[in-house]
């Protein structure tokens, strides 16, 4: 027997004590807790506890709460995590020549604090368009306030259905990252191409309230494999731009020998115009599997490039093919078999416009009229202002100055209602552009048709 052990009626007296000690504890404590409440609640024990002598089969049906654990000290209760900010949008806004004031409009109907602009007027406008464009910036107390538009001084040569028209969307991207001299760029969430033709068709409060709703991962790119006559007439013939090397533009130059279709990747060919999400954007920029640079040096030399190189891009990389949503959310009135070019929208394009739930449309002439009610019916934006928001002050009411007669701009005598400009107010925009949403991200519409490879081609 070990010296060390305690005799069994000794240890009987202990475990007594023991007992005794506990229960006079927890008597004391009941006394203390009826003297003085807690100051916070306390929940019933039947959420913590389930009687130990009830069967297996009841304890099954009846299965324990989670525990409830009081976060404060305090009775109220704690306030609901705060919603994530809206969105912002980088947008690139693109003219030739004689575009600079259907620019200029479109930079005001798009306007909105929390987003980034790049303007670009490629070389064949005449530096005075750049330098009244910058001006204009420049002198605009709202946009120059911000701070968030640039102007592309040394513009790029552009080729209609060349490559310069990718390098131009991969530069400005590529200024969005990394930011005006040098610096990490503005935050955002998705890029948007649009042309000087192209207009609006809701507010940025309305986008910014519907895209709030979506992973921040989506792009919305137009897309198929199924090339059909592109693959002769696209693909297999070999062109040079000479926009990438000469300083005055030039005609594209064919090469007489044709090239058979890529293996090594698949082509995908849709519209021109996107939405693309900030990961993707870097994945293009930084290419960090190599894919974006090969796709880029073989569409060098395709016809239409535009068309074809972000779809190819998205639709081969693994980690972004499931992303796509297979729209460029614009409204475009196209012949039936398409040709060249889309219809100039007007005046009896304006129910289908709005039907539609797209949030832009092309292509619009210059000074077209039905741009004013655009302006009037769904923007609320006078001549010469800024389309206002909720982060206008005044908002878009009766602004006329009671002195002079004038109208004043809400969104220079509010200085900005929202904190940061995140604040929004959506309207009848939001709900066109949430069905349109709403049917693209359908069981029926999203996952079928994204990045489908038809082996036809």
């Amino acid at each position: 027997m070990d010296s060390h052990a305690v005799p069994r009626a000794a240890a009987t007296v202990d475990l007594r004590w023991l007992l005794s000690v506990a229960a006079g504890a927890v008597f004391a404590l009941l006394l203390l807790l009826a003297a003085s409440p807690p100051s916070f609640p306390l929940r019933p024990a039947s959420l913590f506890l389930t009687p130990f002598h009830a069967s297996s089969s009841t304890a099954a049906r009846r299965a324990l709460p989670p525990l409830f654990v009081e976060p404060t000290l305090s009775a109220t209760p704690p306030p609901p995590p705060a919603s994530p900010p809206p969105p912002r949008f980088a947008y690139l806004i693109s003219g030739s020549a004689g575009d600079a004031s259907m620019l200029r409009r479109c930079l005001l109907a798009l306007y909105h604090p929390r987003n980034s602009y790049i303007l670009h007027l490629d070389a064949e406008a005449p530096d005075t368009d750049r330098a009244d464009l910058a001006a204009f910036v420049a002198a605009h107390p709202v946009i120059s306030a911000a701070g968030n538009v640039r102007v592309i001084q040394k513009a790029n040569l552009v080729t209609y259905r060349g490559p310069t028209m990718v390098t131009t969307t991969l530069h400005a991207a590529a200024a969005f990252l990394w930011g005006h001299g040098g610096g990490r760029g503005a935050d955002w969430d998705w890029f948007i191409n649009l042309s000087a033709s192209d207009y609006p068709l809701v507010t940025q409060d309305d986008l910014m309230h519907v895209f709030s709703k979506l992973p921040r991962d989506l792009n919305f790119i137009d897309h198929t494999s199924d090339i059909g006559w592109k693959a002769f007439a696209r693909a297999m013939p070999m062109i040079v731009d000479p926009g990438l090397y000469m300083k005055t533009k030039g005609e594209l130059f064919w090469i007489p020998e044709r090239r058979s279709l890529p293996t090594a990747f698949k082509l995908f060919t849709g519209s021109a115009w996107m939405v693309l999400s900030r990961p993707f954007v870097e994945y293009l920029i930084w290419g960090w599997d190599n894919l974006p640079r090969t796709v880029l040096m073989y569409y060098a030399n395709f016809i239409s490039s535009p068309e074809g190189y972000f779809h190819t891009v998205a639709c081969n990389a693994g980690e972004f093919k499931n992303t796509t949503v297979n729209s460029d959310l614009h409204f475009i009135s196209w012949d039936n078999p398409p040709m060249q070019h889309p219809h100039y929208l007007a005046a009896a394009d304006w129910d289908r416009m709005l039907a539609s739930g797209a949030p832009f449309a092309r292509k619009f002439r210059r000074d077209e009229p039905v741009l004013d009610r655009i302006d009037a019916d769904v923007l609320s934006r006078r001549p010469g202002m800024v389309a206002p928001g909720a982060w206008c002050g005044a908002g878009a009411g009766d602004n006329s100055n009671s002195t002079t007669g004038a109208v004043d701009d809400p969104c220079v005598a509010g200085g900005g209602g929202g904190v940061g400009g995140e604040t929004v107010r959506p309207g009848p925009g939001a709900e066109r552009l949430q069905r349109l949403v709403t049917s693209l991200l359908s069981e029926e519409n999203f996952r079928p048709r994204q990045c489908k490879v038809v082996e036809a081609n």
